[in-house]
């Protein structure tokens, strides 16, 4: 793939752009309402990419469940503080939504004997519809949330909410095997017995989701609340420099450490250093016994933290098929590109210029390449002194699905690279480390690369001119276009030759006319 290839051709595997077509145009501001046992949540969804943006998040903790299990009934506080939550959210949505507003309502008001009345009462003050989710509807919901930040991933994904636990196979974009149960740590906070009647409960319930679940020793995920607020305390455990919980990776051994950093320090100072809510916190001691019994069965070979769950399984439900099996970083990457860049397009010439460079890295690499590629330019409007830093962090940061820890500090040093020679001297020399030194480079000369190609053309259908790279002998050879050679200036030259330099690589340069 070079620059001379038919545009109308040149999207290889990543395929022409899909977020203009009407069918996922309609999927912008999407507005989705999750009515749960612990929280009650609006999310609006700029969804017309394969990587949704979150064009709204807002969140109250209602405990809706706190109770139920005593008393069989919703907690009136919370009914109460819900109803009002939900009349925001559905002005909110009034103002900035395309269309109306999807609510779902899990554990707590499928069980509680006035369930169905906070839903009339809903229905009947604000206009909006719940839909009262069984338990299996929702492990697929939320397996379909996984899915859309992972395509193609496969494992068990483990939702745990206030009042339940979720669990759902997944295999080739599809979700199998999918079961519910009582071990929310809402629910297990009534339990009695203290803590030993509470653990013989969950090793109870757990056995009878491993006889149904059989074996599932692939990658576990995941999704709510209460498994984040954990990952927190992990990485404060570890003292982990990037603060993303999306994709961030654990261990049954580290878990295991964090359960004792857990009961060995005061729950209030862990809870401010970690920036957890007090809410969140009070159930962290009863979800870490279930995690650990969930890991001690199945034995996943690694453990990831998904922030994607119901509210993204149900933007996935509605998303077309096509859009569906995209990649969605590469989708993003676009969408971003159309949006910011000063030249919507010139992502794809330039991915196809530099290309030659990593001609032997496999798709999963060179989906990082493009995404550069397309990213390059969108943070133009910052200013000169901080342009490189605000690239880093916005790779590092950013919501985006289907990207690991790594991958996103490779793309951040990429697109650093793209403004400055030099990575050192930055706020985020900590997060370098981890990549390795190889993979650092590489990183260079990505940035580099598109730092120098970007001088060249300013227009994405000029005539391009072609890298030739011989990596055994380290000769790079620069052809130009007689076209080209006034814009082949100092600055240029001096790009190149940096280039050069991270390639230990000789240059020669043709013009050829």
């Amino acid at each position: 793939m070079d620059g001379n290839t038919d545009p109308a051709q040149d999207w290889g595997p990543f395929q022409r752009p899909l977020f203009e077509d009407p069918s996922t145009r309609d999927l912008s501001r999407v507005g989705v309402v999750d009515v749960g046992s612990n929280s009650v949540r609006l999310v609006v969804f700029d969804g017309a990419a394969r990587s949704p943006a979150y064009f709204y998040n807002e969140k109250i903790m209602c405990a809706l469940g706190a109770g139920l299990s005593e008393t069989g009934r919703l907690n009136p506080e919370g009914r109460a503080r819900a109803l009002d939550a939900i009349r925001r959210f559905q002005e909110i949505a009034r103002q900035i939504c395309h269309a109306e507003l999807s609510a779902v309502a899990t554990a707590a008001v499928r069980e509680a004997d006035d369930g169905p009345d906070f839903c009339d009462e809903v229905l009947r003050e604000t206009g909006l519809k719940i839909h009262v989710i069984d338990g299996a509807e929702e492990a697929r919901l939320s397996a379909q949330g996984v899915l859309l930040g992972w395509p193609g991933s496969y494992g068990l994904v483990c939702d745990i909410g206030g009042s339940s636990m979720e669990l759902a196979e997944i295999d080739n974009d599809t979700v199998g095997k999918r079961v519910t149960s009582a071990l929310g740590p809402l629910k297990l906070r009534d339990i009695k017995g203290g803590k030993k009647g509470r653990r013989a409960y969950i090793n109870s319930v757990l056995d009878e989701l491993k006889e149904t679940m059989g074996s599932q020793r692939n990658r576990l995920f995941l999704v709510g609340g209460s498994w984040r607020a954990i990952a927190r305390i992990d990485m404060e455990r570890r003292g982990y420099p990037l603060h993303v919980l999306h994709e961030y990776r654990m261990t049954a051994r580290s878990i295991t450490a964090t359960a004792k950093y857990i009961a060995d320090n005061d729950l209030e100072e862990l809870r401010q250093r970690c920036g957890v809510s007090a809410n969140r916190m009070s159930l962290v001691p009863y979800a870490i016994d279930v995690l650990k019994g969930v890991i001690r069965r199945f034995k996943p070979h690694d453990i990831a933290v998904s922030s994607y769950g119901i509210r993204e399984g149900l933007l996935y439900e509605q998303m077309p098929d096509a859009l569906r099996k995209r990649d969605p970083l590469i989708e993003a990457a676009r969408f971003a590109e159309s949006k910011d860049a000063r030249l919507p397009g010139f992502g794809k010439s330039l991915y196809g210029f530099i290309l030659p460079l990593f001609s032997g890295w496999k798709e999963d690499r060179l989906r990082l390449v493009k995404a550069a590629c397309l990213l390059h330019d969108v943070s133009w409007r910052a200013h000169p002194d901080y342009r490189a830093e605000v690239c880093f962090d916005n790779a590092t940061r950013a919501n985006l699905g289907g990207l690991r820890h790594s991958e996103r500090v490779f793309l951040g040093l990429a697109l650093l690279h793209r403004y400055r020679n030099k990575r050192e001297g930055t706020r985020f020399e900590n997060l370098y480390d981890l990549i390795d030194d190889k993979t650092q480079l590489q990183a260079e000369i990505l940035g580099k690369a598109m730092r120098f190609g970007a001088m060249l053309w300013m227009d994405k259908s000029a005539e391009m001119g072609k890298l030739d790279w011989r990596p055994k002998k380290r000769h790079l050879t620069l052809t130009l276009p007689t076209s080209a050679e006034p814009l082949f200036g100092e600055v240029s030259q001096a790009r190149l030759q940096s280039l050069a330099g991270s390639l230990d690589a000789k240059v020669m340069v043709k013009i050829k006319g």
